[in-house]
């Protein structure tokens, strides 16, 4: 399920803005650091250029398909403790907001649900695909309890996608991930959601 693909060197995309929604108890998506989707992520959605700019253009292209979705991705976000930005910008990045989805199955039939597990489009879904998140980032606390908190929030995003195992470092956290971008590109992501009030 996992691809190595081509690696693309792209400058830090430092974004800013505010939401009233928490920011949960695994740290300040604003704080993240991102390069942003990478230039073979940003080809495949038909986009000439990459970085931050070409993960907001993804994620607004999603942004009314996810409207749909964003009561219960508050909602599973404030059981959870976790910010309903990073959840929306892991939904864009696995199912382009559910658009991706035949009858919720999507990956070629190796994922189900906007997110991964559960009724495809409820929030029971959502909270079960959030606590793997949170499995995830908790995970990364142990391995490298010396990060920030940013740090290990964002090590948790890579790890939803590829593994605990496949985070050996900060700065290449994302090699082996689709795109060897993941994280980068859903922090990129979830910061523009942030601004639409997720």
């Amino acid at each position: 399920m996992f691809t190595i693909g081509a690696y693309c060197k792209i400058s830090a995309f430092n974004f800013s803005g505010t939401s009233e929604s928490q920011t949960g108890c695994f740290g300040n998506i604003n704080k993240v650091d991102t390069t942003g989707a990478s230039c073979k992520t940003a080809r495949q959605e038909g986009l000439d250029y990459c970085g931050g700019p070409a993960s907001e253009k993804i994620a607004e292209r999603d942004l009314n398909n996810m409207n749909k979705y964003k009561a219960i991705i508050k909602s599973a976000g404030k059981k959870k403790c976790v910010d309903p930005a990073v959840i929306a910008g892991i939904i864009s990045r696995e199912s382009h907001a559910g658009t991706l989805l035949k009858a919720g199955w999507g990956d070629n039939g190796n994922a189900f649900g906007l997110i991964i597990v559960g009724r495809w489009n409820g929030e029971d879904h959502l909270l079960d695909a959030t606590q793997i998140l949170i499995d995830m980032i908790k995970g990364i606390q142990k391995k490298f309890p010396r990060w920030t908190k940013e740090q290990q929030l964002k090590g948790g995003i890579s790890a939803y996608n590829g593994g605990l195992g496949n985070v050996r470092s900060y700065e290449n956290m994302d090699r082996g991930t689709p795109g060897d971008d993941y994280a980068n590109d859903v922090v990129a992501r979830a910061k523009f959601y942030k601004r639409k009030g997720y």
